[in-house]
């Protein structure tokens, strides 16, 4: 049973609305569909369930999982932000066309174009509501990538609105790799190159921002020993940087809660959203996700394969 004042709300999921769907069947090249197969470029083609987008059903399931909101972005490993802006602008009209439609309880994040930043457009979009910004770690992940984004970023500052760093595309050269390989290392190595990136070159230029990382950061937290050995600092606390679970379980959450969670006292102030659930890591991770730091760690799942 939760408190009558605490509300659950799910930062990361993706549901693709009818004019998003029509937009990825009319491209020719990746990333595109046919029917409901996806064809992506660093990955094998995959079908798509279509009942993960189906709004009703997936309404009915937060209710199901007593979540009171859900915010939706677009998936980047798709590629979308990376594409030229002439190809990009027509898949990202469609994801704010059906996002801003979504009936409650759901939510979106705004998405833009990475390879030629458009501020002025985004600064249009956040003013439709959205609840801040989702980028590709691609777009994060080293000094000239982040200071190509830091317009976009300086946006959100402005409109004082958090980013949501989300795994982009996996690289073009791993034709014939097992289909876990995109998911599980150039995934998890963006998110590890975006966390250290932003710490170094993003906090920095953007004082203000506030920032979750989706799927642990890649667990780059856990290198904290590492990054004391070799100068980086030890101890050093961000208290507007924050992570999301998605694709992790117990063990995985258990070690983040120990290097982010029990040492971190909360701050209580101008937090995203709203804190995690109850995973079931016991009465140590309960007692840092909700008395040492009750949002460090927020909620996130994946309705389907691409994350």
């Amino acid at each position: 049973m939760r408190a009558r004042d605490e509300t659950h709300i799910d930062v990361h999921q993706h549901l693709w609305s009818a004019p998003l769907v029509a937009a990825l069947r009319r491209r020719p090249a990746p990333p595109y569909l046919d029917g409901w197969k996806l064809h992506l470029a660093g990955e094998p083609p995959h079908d798509i369930d279509p009942a993960a987008h189906d709004v009703a059903l997936r309404a009915a399931r937060l209710r199901d999982d007593d979540l009171d909101r859900a915010l939706i972005s677009l998936s980047s490993p798709l590629g979308v932000e990376s594409l030229p802006p002439s190809e990009a602008r027509p898949i990202l009209d469609a994801y704010h066309e059906g996002a801003a439609a979504l009936p409650a309880p759901f939510g979106a994040w705004a998405a833009a174009c990475v390879c030629e930043p458009d501020p002025a457009s985004l600064d249009r979009t956040l003013g439709e509501g959205f609840a801040g910004l989702q980028l590709p770690a691609t777009a994060l992940a080293d000094p000239r990538s982040m200071e190509r984004s830091s317009p976009l970023l300086a946006v959100l500052e402005d409109h004082d609105l958090p980013l949501l760093v989300h795994p982009g595309p996996a690289p073009r050269d791993t034709t014939g790799a097992p289909g876990w390989w995109g998911p599980l290392v150039p995934y998890v190595q963006q998110m590890h190159a975006a966390w250290f990136a932003f710490r170094a070159f993003g906090r920095p230029r953007h004082p203000r921002l506030r920032v979750c990382f989706t799927m642990l950061a890649g667990l780059a937290p856990l290198h904290g020993e590492r990054l004391a050995a070799r100068g980086g600092g030890r101890g050093v606390v961000d208290p507007d940087v924050f992570v999301e679970t998605s694709s992790y379980g117990p063990k995985a959450v258990d070690a983040m809660v120990r290097a982010l969670g029990v040492d971190v006292i909360a701050h209580g102030t101008d937090l995203p959203y709203a804190g995690p659930r109850d995973l079931g890591l016991g009465e140590a991770a309960r007692h840092a996700f909700r008395v040492a730091n009750p949002h460090r760690l927020l909620f996130g799942e994946e309705p389907h394969r691409v994350v």
